[in-house]
């Protein structure tokens, strides 16, 4: 079976949840929607397969699924450490002005003065909102320096437009801050 060009790492299981073959997951997200809406993920244990998704649904911060196959905590157990993908294409539509991180890394970041800053390389969660990790271009002349960085609070003070067809973000933001 060919692998998807499109899979998105998403989560891995943590170990086995109760008796009947149900595992836990870690969402690396805040909330676990692409999780829970794909009938099909994606497991790198103990290769890389496609595996249905018969139930999941929250379990505090973590998930809870039974997967087509795991039909005991045995089973379950096996699959500790393992890895969860899911295709893009699967993910939830997205109200205007909604990204998902995956789409914004990469992007180019210049300022309202048309400087540019470098590109999207991470974004991080700080508990009150994101914040997009922005690299310059690693500096020629010096070998081994590392590039500067900017920490950018993605909230509407700081961030003007997201221009995903462009590949560009617009940011009220100094190049010497």
């Amino acid at each position: 079976m060919a692998i998807p060009d499109d899979l998105v790492l998403v989560a891995h299981v943590t170990g086995a949840f109760g008796i009947q073959g149900w595992i836990k997951i870690k969402p690396y997200s805040s909330d676990a929607d692409a999780l829970l809406h794909a009938r099909t993920w994606w497991i790198d244990k103990p290769f890389m397969r496609d595996v249905d998704m018969m139930q999941a649904k929250t379990h505090g911060d973590d998930v809870v699924a039974q997967l087509m196959g795991v039909a005991d905590r045995n089973a379950a157990e096996a699959l500790k450490g393992a890895t969860i993908q899911v295709r893009r294409s699967h993910f939830p539509a997205l109200s205007d002005g909604e990204f998902y991180w995956i789409d914004l890394i990469g992007l180019e970041v210049e300022n309202l003065q048309g400087e540019s800053l470098g590109k999207v390389a991470d974004l991080m969660d700080n508990g009150a909102h994101p914040i997009l990790r922005v690299t310059a271009p690693a500096p020629a002349a010096v070998e081994g320096e590392r590039p500067k960085e900017w920490l950018i609070p993605f909230v509407d003070q700081f961030v003007k437009t997201v221009d995903q067809t462009a590949g560009k973000i617009t940011v009220d933001w100094g190049l010497d801050f």
